[in-house]
């Protein structure tokens, strides 16, 4: 059946609905009788004098795609489906290579200290736990001003550099030689590879619209227990170089990866557009897409959200912009929850080879038995994350992530088996680190909820500063005086993730009632009063009275 262009969002439960009904006029005779129907099921530039005003928006950014912004275009399901899947394969795909390049360099320290780093460099447990806590505050201080540096120059630009840079530090690891070295190296990384993060979904969100998003980064983020089994695999291998060279495996297994992420940072030069609009280059001279592709790419995006073309992809963000979207007290639920939830897993999983070290298993079978945990996040990470893109819900979803935690850091506290029982301790760990990871949903419903460039691009950096900033002090839940069990750090645990689960109600019910107080509102104005409103008023993104926050 077909989807007229006209209908004006209803059903999309992040926007209130438009009281604009004036018809398209045009329609494209090729798509005439096409038994798919339209693609297009909401338009919010049918009024045409709204659909004039959002080109005079984009007109004044010089926003990049701005002359292929076409309110009449229509196009099929089918035509729009190929299309993504297109995008699937050349955007999505080198975001996971990409990522698995960050993870790659920033995760195989636990494969480092599985070998004995440790002791071959003279460190303690409390050493390794302050090069965790040296990596993450410095990749908490580089997010922002990562992220200001990838909108001036664009993302396209600066990734590829982020890249390369930290891949020549990561190599440099093969040489430590105490204490000194490897808290530099440790803050170099995380200067170099703080903003990497919201600097990908900022990218990523110029291709796919708000309910495509978190999906993708899910499998954004499948790329980190991908990346786990790879580089427990090849620690397998690498491991057993110790003594070739005079060196321990470990150093081997630095000097190995860093040069594989740093063949990926070449790439990335080559294989990353800046838009749907400039993938023609003189490497690249047909492009990726056929030009009704790209209107649609444009169109489609721009439909899902008008205000992705209030920037252009090589705009700063200004002091004002900047102190708007910090200010944005409606993000700051979302902040909370991405500052604590991640606290009570983050030990366990950061220990994990440690753990397995301390049950008698070999650095090899060591790095074999992470593995299992790797795939079940997998499935786990990608189960949650469609189940919330169906269900169009996020809280509730999300909350089954220490829903998940919560009984098994119980049992990690006061089971007497831990550690005693070494397959049941490794059954334990397992479980716990297989948790269904909501970060993609986490990312996605913040960057929904930003609604503008300028703000989306701010309140990634934060977000993301707020997980590194849990991720700090879950450094130091685990302390040398409390192992090998970690009664009074599992402990800790317990506590935190039960108010995790009330950070995630609150979120809900304090974006209900948001909700509820401008409905009040807005279904005392008229039809008129509601449409000299969207055509008139000079607020943006979130605080527009039309606008209802995704919970």
């Amino acid at each position: 059946m077909a989807k007229d262009a006209t209908d004006l969002g209803a059903k999309d439960p992040g926007t209130a609905p438009s009281t604009d009904k004036a018809a398209l006029t045009h329609i494209s005779s090729d798509l005439s009788g096409s038994e798919d129907g339209y693609a297009t099921e909401k338009n919010p530039f049918a009024d045409p004098a709204t659909a004039e005003r959002w080109r005079q928006v984009y007109e004044k950014s010089q926003y990049e795609c701005r002359h292929v912004y076409d309110p009449t275009l229509v196009w099929t399901e089918e035509e729009e489906r190929r299309l993504v899947r297109k995008l699937d394969w050349r955007v999505c795909l080198w975001a996971c290579v990409m990522f698995f390049a960050l993870q790659v360099d920033r995760g195989n320290l636990a494969q480092a200290v599985s070998d004995n780093m440790l002791d071959d460099l003279g460190l303690t447990t409390n050493d390794y736990n302050d090069g965790n806590s040296i990596f993450r505050l410095s990749f908490l201080l580089a997010e922002l001003p990562s992220q200001l540096v990838s909108k001036k120059i664009g993302p396209d630009r600066w990734i590829p550099m982020q890249i390369v840079l930290w891949s020549i530090v990561a190599v440099a690891q093969c040489a430590l030689t105490g204490r000194t070295s490897f808290l530099c190296t440790r803050s170099l990384l995380g200067l170099l590879e703080g903003g990497f993060i919201p600097d990908i979904v900022l990218w990523l969100s110029y291709f796919y619209t708000s309910r495509e998003l978190p999906i993708r980064l899910s499998y954004f983020w499948t790329s980190l227990s991908v990346t786990g089994i790879i580089t427990s695999l090849l620690a397998f291998a690498l491991l057993h170089l110790r003594g070739i060279n005079g060196w321990g495996g470990w150093r081997w297994l630095f000097l190995v990866e860093g040069l594989i992420t740093l063949i990926v940072g070449v790439a990335s030069f080559f294989l990353m557009p800046a838009s749907a609009v400039q993938t023609k280059t003189w490497f690249r001279p047909n492009g990726w897409f056929t030009d009704r592709e790209v209107s649609i790419a444009v169109n489609r995006v721009l439909r899902d959200d008008p205000s992705k073309g209030d920037m252009h992809n090589r705009q700063a963000i200004t002091p004002r912009r900047l102190w708007e979207a910090l200010k944005d007290y409606d993000l700051w639920p979302l902040y909370l929850i991405g500052l604590i939830e991640f606290i009570p897993s983050t030990p366990p999983t950061q220990y994990i080879t440690l753990t397995l070290r301390n049950l008698g298993f070999s650095p090899f079978t060591t790095n074999l038995l992470t593995i299992p945990y790797n795939v079940f996040h997998i499935i786990n990470l990608i189960l949650l994350t469609r189940l919330s893109e169906k269900l169009n819900e996020r809280a509730f979803v999300a909350l089954l992530q220490p829903i998940w935690t919560l009984p098994c850091l119980i049992a990690l506290r006061w089971w007497p088996g831990v550690i005693v029982d070494k397959w049941g301790t490794y059954a334990l760990v397992t479980v716990l680190t297989s948790y269904p990871y909501a970060h993609a949903i986490l990312v996605g419903w913040t960057s929904r909820n930003s609604n503008n460039v300028g703000v989306r691009s701010v309140s990634a950096a934060l977000y993301n500063m707020s997980v590194q900033a849990g991720s700090i002090t879950a450094a130091y839940v685990y302390q040398d005086y409390d192992k090998p069990l970690y009664k009074n750090g599992n402990q800790n645990l317990v506590i935190v993730n039960v108010i995790v689960i009330f950070a995630f109600l609150f979120a809900k019910f304090y974006y209900q009632w948001r909700n509820r107080r401008r409905d009040v509102i807005w279904n005392a104005m008229t039809e008129e009063e509601r449409a000299e409103y969207v055509r008139n008023t000079t607020l943006t993104g979130s605080r527009r009275l039309d606008f209802r926050f995704a919970h």
